[in-house]
């Protein structure tokens, strides 16, 4: 299927207390900021929300919490993936049960299962629920790839909606590009490659950095769709530098740091994951300065 959504998406943080707990009245900050700065889409539960550390009762008030908060003012995403496609097909069930209007759902991790094995976890989640399924292609956390002509072949799966990738490897995106086009739609799971993806025929972005910049990285899309490629090239070589220092140290823990910076209230990372180091604090600071936000930590 095509066109569950094109624009923006944030991967959106969760932000926790001193205490440890989910820290809901900044998270509803943080959803009413991104709404406000044009995103169309809130990825809750993704990598950048930490999920893996969280609890099953967590991750439930959460996604409560947000279909509540968003209220029909952007389209809300829950991570339910797992390496374990049993429990990813529980995840996702219960995603949908919670309001969420689609799922992204990471391949399976560890595990390395082969690309026969991606086909069946991806139709076993799309056929366990009726709302559009994000496959998420991200090699360097999973170790597992989906190729090309695999992505072809689950594009093929009915509420399939199309693939987050973040490969890192645009000749590789190229071809799958090629491969779902007209059959699923293709989303930059890279902010580096924003712009080329979109240039290809992206349909839109699943962005970290847009839980700082959501309004700039809108733009960037905004001004692809017109093909105004002279200003997007200008805004995205504008954003760069606060995308490199967002992963400056493993997501998201840069980012978090820099959501404090511009007081949203970003919170620390759970362990195993740390604060940021203070010359990376630093060079966070420093980028989003000359970015010109506005900093009150």
């Amino acid at each position: 299927m095509t066109n569950f959504f094109n624009g923006t998406a944030t991967a959106m943080i969760t932000p926790f207390t001193a205490q440890g707990g989910v820290h809901f009245d900044a998270f509803g900050k943080m959803i009413d900021f991104q709404i406000e700065n044009g995103t169309d889409v809130l990825v809750i539960l993704g990598t950048t929300g930490e999920p893996a550390t969280m609890t099953e009762e967590e991750k439930e008030a959460v996604m409560r919490f947000s279909v509540q908060k968003a209220a029909g003012r952007a389209k809300i995403v829950f991570g339910s993936g797992s390496n374990s496609t049993a429990h990813a097909v529980e995840a996702s069930k219960k995603a949908e049960a919670f309001g969420a209007d689609g799922l992204l759902v990471v391949t399976p991790y560890y595990n390395k299962c082969t690309q026969n094995g991606l086909y069946e976890y991806y139709k076993a989640v799309a056929e366990a629920v009726h709302i559009p399924v994000i496959c998420y292609n991200v090699p360097p956390r999973t170790g597992v790839n989906i190729l090309p002509a695999t992505m072809e072949k689950i594009a093929s799966i009915d509420n399939i909606a199309g693939v987050k990738e973040a490969c890192g490897n645009m000749e590789q995106i190229c071809e799958t590009a090629r491969r779902i086009r007209g059959k699923c739609d293709l989303y930059s799971g890279d902010d580096n490659l924003n712009l080329p993806i979109l240039a290809i025929g992206g349909a839109g972005l699943i962005s970290v950095a847009s839980n700082i910049i959501p309004k700039e990285t809108k733009m960037l899309y905004d001004f692809m769709q017109k093909g105004d490629l002279k200003a997007a090239n200008a805004i995205q070589d504008k954003m760069l530098p606060v995308i490199d220092a967002m992963f400056i140290e493993v997501n998201p823990i840069p980012a978090k740091a820099a959501a404090d910076m511009i007081g949203l209230e970003g919170g620390i990372p759970r362990p195993p994951l740390t604060e940021l180091e203070p010359a990376h604090k630093e060079a966070v600071r420093t980028a989003l300065q000359n970015f010109g936000l506005k900093l009150v930590r």
